[in-house]
């Protein structure tokens, strides 16, 4: 399994703004490959919040079919020139391998 950690420092108060757009039906959930998105938040601190997004693949292979896909391009292509919407005050992306997973006897 191969993972993106998108971690977004983002102004206290719009953590609902980023729920909202990970939450909206995408095309990405057709794509071949594509486990799911986990979005976590912790509690805001001095007037800022972090939204976490872990995207969950099949593999890395998947994924690169997906950045290098039409549709990924098209929607990057459509964004390009507008402005950073100005809650965001960071954003990290991470890639992750699975090595092990561990889950609960029943």
């Amino acid at each position: 399994m191969f993972i993106m950690h998108r971690k977004m420092t983002i102004k206290e108060g719009f953590a609902d703004h980023v729920i909202e757009k990970f939450n909206k039906k995408g095309i990405i959930e057709e794509q071949e490959g594509f486990v799911d998105i986990t979005v976590m938040t912790s509690k805001p601190r001095k007037g800022e919040e972090t939204v976490i997004a872990l995207i969950r693949w099949e593999s890395e292979a998947m994924w690169r079919q997906w950045e290098k896909s039409d549709a990924h391009i098209a929607g990057h292509k459509a964004a390009r020139g507008q402005p950073k919407p100005d809650y965001i005050i960071n954003q990290e992306v991470t890639f992750y391998t699975v090595q092990a997973v561990k889950e609960a006897r029943n």
